[in-house]
């Protein structure tokens, strides 16, 4: 059994997810290591902040430092010596929003590196082998992601595209006991969203993702997409939500029945500046001036190590001397805090008090 539920709140459940390098408890957040790190972390960090899977990319990795060197360097586990779970994107998101010129075929997309112009061809065959090269424990099926705001005729065309290349990513060889996930699609129709997930299903993969949300829409439709889609996906599977996102975006995913999700957000705030404090999620700009003389921590109820040993003005000064300390403490900070958010939506699907925990982000 690949997935096992344990306990369960309305649409909500605690669960276990079995990979090749480890269980999953889930709902879980998964730190986002695009190029094979998590920026400004190193392994033992996010072993002890608790990181139990983190997302590498395909597109990103094809292209540095290229297969070559991951298949000679034993895989991604081995090259970055992270011997837990990964899922790797596909590289398709990256494809259509990153390289400067593409053109799509039948067989996949032609298109320009964004690092130096170079051609390469992209399709679900070259996709899965690269991943199964990578040597993910979980690997996405090859899609399109389309923008928002999306016409219904662009929505079709496009989902037609992706479930043909599902199809021929579920039919390419992947490594003994690794897993495959299908990708929903359909921008935000309800009736394309609906097919998606049924044409998936009788396709058939081990778990099953939600792209094309976190593209700009408004909060309330990517809530309604999960609401139309969720229910068309097996109970006994794993559900992903993709790129998404803010804690109480994580918590109301939950509520509908999603399992896994990540995001750039804790990291990418960081970088900036900003943390994440308090029992809603809201986040304060310590690099502002305000918090100068301020020498308390970042979140005084927080007891991640940031937190214990230091104040937002030593934080604020390192991050205006543009010292790499200051935005690690605060990459240790956000990180910890979205592991330790999942920690507590578990352990209130376990005794009980689920909908008190999300009553505080409403």
């Amino acid at each position: 059994m690949i997935f096992q539920t344990t306990h369960t709140c309305g649409k909500a459940r605690r669960g276990i997810l079995h990979t090749p390098h480890g269980d999953v408890q889930t709902p879980i957040f998964m730190p986002v290591g695009t190029r094979g790190t998590v920026k400004a972390m190193t392994p033992l960090e996010m072993e002890q902040l608790g990181a139990q899977i983190i997302l590498g990319n395909t597109y990103h990795l094809f292209l540095k430092p290229g297969l070559q060197i991951m298949e000679r360097a034993g895989g991604l586990h081995q090259f970055s010596n992270w011997h837990k779970p990964i899922l790797t994107d596909c590289g398709g998101f990256q494809v259509f929003s990153l390289a400067k010129l593409r053109k799509i075929e039948k067989d996949g997309v032609w298109f320009s590196s964004h690092i130096d112009g170079s051609r390469f061809f992209l399709g679900p065959k070259e996709s899965i082998h690269i991943q199964k090269v990578l040597g993910s424990d979980i690997v996405m099926a090859f899609d399109e992601c389309t923008p928002y705001p999306c016409t219904r005729a662009e929505a079709e065309k496009s989902l037609n595209q992706t479930t043909e290349w599902e199809k021929v990513s579920r039919e390419q060889p992947m490594n003994p006991g690794h897993l495959m996930f299908g990708i929903v699609q359909g921008s935000m129709y309800r009736d394309l969203r609906e097919r998606s997930a049924q044409e998936l299903v009788k396709i058939g993969f081990e778990g099953y993702a939600i792209g094309g949300l976190s593209v700009g829409e408004p909060e309330e439709t990517m809530f309604e997409c999960l609401d139309w889609t969720v229910p068309h996906l097996p109970f006994e599977s794993p559900r992903y939500l993709m790129g998404v996102g803010t804690p109480k975006q994580l918590v109301e995913g939950v509520a509908r029945g999603i399992d896994m999700f990540d995001c750039v957000l804790p990291t990418r705030m960081a970088r900036h500046g900003s943390a994440y404090v308090g029992p809603k999620g809201e986040t304060i700009p310590v690099k502002a001036g305000r918090y100068a003389e301020d020498f308390t921590p970042v979140d005084p109820e927080c007891d991640c190590y940031c937190c214990r040993n230091f104040t937002k003005a030593y934080i604020r000064h390192l991050m205006n001397v543009q010292e790499i300390t200051g935005l690690r403490l605060l990459t240790i900070h956000n990180l910890h805090y979205y592991l330790n958010l999942m920690r507590q939506v578990r352990d209130s699907l376990e005794n009980g008090t689920f909908e008190e925990l999300r009553a505080r982000f409403r």
